[in-house]
């Protein structure tokens, strides 16, 4: 019984961390439709001068995004995911939340369990409480050595951006 509920974990964390494929050719087809689209002369004379400045514009962000933003914030957003598909509640306790269920309680969808934390860079001991009673190790991470209280947690490592 529980073999076939590991099998079943592991292939929604596999799919869950499996990056999603792009079509390669579909700004070119985006691109040859709008081409298509007729276009009065008299809106485009207003409106050419318009996309010229948002151009302009997403060029200066797109360049200065490295320092604009990596230097804002050195936190990185980390999804937590659990199946617990009998369980009433569910929250993400961690170092980085000093272990109150409060602060990261996680969404349910049919049985899977998910939340998003942002974490600076460093090393983080965590767990999952399920009913606000039982903690639970991530099975998709690595344990964490055994803590004085005895109850299992996980590791997770923030590496950060730009530095």
């Amino acid at each position: 019984m529980f073999e076939r509920e590991d099998e079943t974990v592991e292939r929604v964390i596999q799919q869950l961390r499996r990056p999603v494929a792009i079509d390669p050719g579909l700004d070119a087809r985006v691109m040859r439709e709008i081409a298509q689209v007729p276009f009065p002369k008299r809106r485009a004379r207003l409106l050419l001068p318009l996309l010229a400045v948002a151009a302009v514009l997403a060029t200066v962000l797109i360049v200065a995004r490295p320092w604009i933003w990596n230097s804002a914030s050195k936190t990185d957003a980390l999804q937590f995911v659990l199946v617990a598909p009998q369980a009433a509640s569910v929250a993400l306790v961690g170092d980085f939340n000093d272990w109150d269920p409060a602060r990261a309680p996680m969404q349910t969808a049919h049985g899977v369990w998910a939340t998003v934390v942002r974490l600076a860079p460093g090393r983080y001991r965590y767990a999952f409480l399920v009913n606000g009673v039982e903690w639970r190790a991530d099975p998709s991470a690595p344990a964490a050595k055994d803590d004085e209280f005895g109850t299992p947690s996980s590791v997770v490592t923030v590496g950060g951006r730009g530095s």
